[in-house]
């Protein structure tokens, strides 16, 4: 399903072209730009939470800065998530009992090749591109109680950035990404069960009812099977060398303690880190996952 108004329907030319036009005028170059100060994201004032819907209406993603660096508190990036209408957490396989995740070395869980558990690299994804369309991530926090004492940089990049580069370069691209076939995420089997079923669909998407933008994508090569026709590995090499190729619209960040990530679920990546555990020096990272949409950031609110 579609939306017909959507400047992301690739038949809609005249409406792409004027939302190009919009989102490329004062888009941000740099991750300095993204970030706001705030005193206690549990509890934004009002100018603070407008600052920061601004940067997401413009990126689909903000960085905050608090002065809460050290407290390891779950309800910082809950409370934050509500105040833009983030509600329904994605209870994940690995998550916490209360859904949200504690991002750090866990060798239980690294071991059995979940990297986020790991001080290895990320490579370039999307959160959630395993989930099944009714559970279909759409926005994240990720909030840093402390950082690693070398590394854990991420990369940024919005998929509607994304989109259009891909649009411009050649909009048979789009074309190929949006088929519901286009990507498959094989089953994750444990022990000899099967554990989560194999997923097929994708890459960009357009919400029905809105006419937003989704993307789910990984980069990992032994978590996907891609279609394998011609348009569709025409169109996933040119995203891989997009995300390869330095551009300006991609924002390199490491987050400080106190310091987190307000976002529409935009693709990123993470560079590996080391701890200084005999210092206490340990990288702690909250993250929550949402099936909504950041309130006020849909195409048809920007």
């Amino acid at each position: 399903m579609s939306h017909p108004d959507s400047p992301f329907a690739p038949e809609n030319s005249r409406a792409y072209a004027s939302w190009r036009k919009a989102k490329l005028q004062n888009y941000p170059t740099s991750a300095g730009a993204l970030r706001v100060e705030v005193e206690d994201p549990r509890e934004l004032s009002e100018a603070e939470q407008e600052k920061m819907l601004q940067a997401c209406r413009k990126t689909n993603m903000v960085i905050y800065a608090s002065r809460l660096g050290g407290l390891a508190d779950k309800q910082i990036p809950r409370r934050l998530g509500e105040q833009f209408g983030l509600v329904r957490l994605d209870s994940n396989l690995l998550a916490d009992e209360d859904a949200v995740s504690t991002l750090q070395v866990v060798p239980e869980k690294s071991g059995r090749g979940y990297i986020p558990y790991s001080n290895r690299r990320l490579l370039w994804h999307t959160d959630g591109y395993y989930n099944p369309p009714e559970r279909r991530v759409d926005a994240f926090v990720l909030h840093c109680v402390s950082p690693a004492a070398h590394g854990g940089e991420n990369a940024l990049l919005d998929p509607e950035i994304a989109y259009l580069a891909l649009r411009d370069e050649n909009p048979e691209h789009i074309r190929a990404l949006m088929a519901p076939d286009a990507m498959t995420i094989p089953a994750n089997a444990e022990a000899g069960g099967e554990s989560r079923p194999a997923q097929t669909g994708p890459v960009f998407s357009i919400d029905p009812a809105t006419g937003s933008l989704h993307m789910r994508y990984t980069a990992r090569t032994r978590s996907i099977e891609w279609k394998s026709d011609m348009s569709t590995q025409r169109a996933v090499k040119a995203l891989e060398q997009l995300l390869a190729g330095g551009s300006p619209h991609v924002f390199q960040y490491r987050l400080a303690a106190g310091e987190g990530l307000l976002c529409n679920n935009v693709l990123h990546n993470r560079t590996e880190f080391a701890d200084e555990v005999d210092k206490g020096i340990t990288r702690l990272i909250y993250r929550a996952r949402y099936y909504d949409r950041i309130r006020g950031t849909g195409v048809q609110d920007v």
